[in-house]
């Protein structure tokens, strides 16, 4: 929190002092609620009041560059940067262990390997025997694997010069320029697409999930399924999409300007 202090009065110095801590005070319960949301899907041992102080770091951040004459609210703005400074923070300390994320990236090529081969979603069966794994063992894998499936718009894609997350090129096209909302508008057809032709029980729990901001519990009660298998359900789901999006190239998110 010294961090996310220091950081709010080196930037609230000025003439806008007052009506810019009214923003911070105003906004703080919307970084409580993004944080305990984000923390449901992390392990036990991350800290919700690190998430928040990142938070925090990001609203301050939202404060800054926000301009108001580009018809965008405030609050959406703002979220979108919380969530990122959020995000960075959760990069920042790497409590994945090696061995996991190279599991992980097993299950993303298998998963991409049979889709392209079979031109449908593989099973589950299929993606076990891909992998040459019993079906306890591949069930133990997603187990290992839910707790860093995050977010399908935090996946990082390569472009020409530089990389970005889903989430970036999707954010605010308001604040690009016409080569970039020609992306960014491309990257959403793409990321719809692919959501559009996951099985539609995945497609459920992601629209559940990330649209109406259910928790897996309540999602399970409205599913009429155990929190587990909506858990399962869900790392599936993310494990497909970052596959398909994994491998795209630069010149499918730009344009030549």
């Amino acid at each position: 929190m010294k961090k996310a202090n220091k950081m709010m009065q080196k930037r609230v110095a000025g003439p806008k002092k007052l009506s810019r801590e009214q923003l911070i005070l105003e906004h703080a319960p919307l970084i409580k609620y993004i944080a305990h949301r984000i923390a449901l899907r992390v392990p036990p041992h991350i800290e919700v009041q690190d998430l928040i102080d990142a938070g925090v770091v990001g609203l301050i951040d939202a404060i800054e560059k926000y301009d108001p004459s580009k018809d965008v609210k405030f609050k959406t703005y703002a979220e979108f940067r919380i969530r990122g400074a959020i995000f960075d923070e959760l990069r920042s300390l790497d409590w994945v262990p090696r061995s996991v994320r190279k599991m992980i990236n097993k299950l993303e090529e298998a998963y991409i390997t049979l889709e392209q081969q079979l031109g449908r979603p593989a099973t589950d069966e299929e993606v076990a025997e891909e992998m040459d794994l019993g079906m306890e063992d591949f069930y133990q894998v997603l187990r290992q694997a839910s707790g860093v499936c995050l977010m399908s718009i935090d996946q990082t894609l390569n472009t020409d010069d530089s990389k970005k997350t889903i989430l970036e090129f999707t954010e605010d096209v308001h604040e690009q320029n016409p080569c970039e909302q020609f992306a960014a508008s491309e990257m959403k057809e793409l990321v719809a697409k692919a959501i559009n032709n996951l099985p539609e029980k995945e497609r459920m729990v992601i629209s559940l999930y990330y649209y109406e901001e259910l928790t897996m519990k309540e999602i399970g009660k409205v599913l009429h399924l155990t929190e587990s298998r909506v858990s399962q359900i869900h790392t599936k789901a993310i494990l497909r999409l970052r596959g398909r999006l994994k491998g795209l190239k630069g010149e499918e998110v730009t344009c030549a300007c």
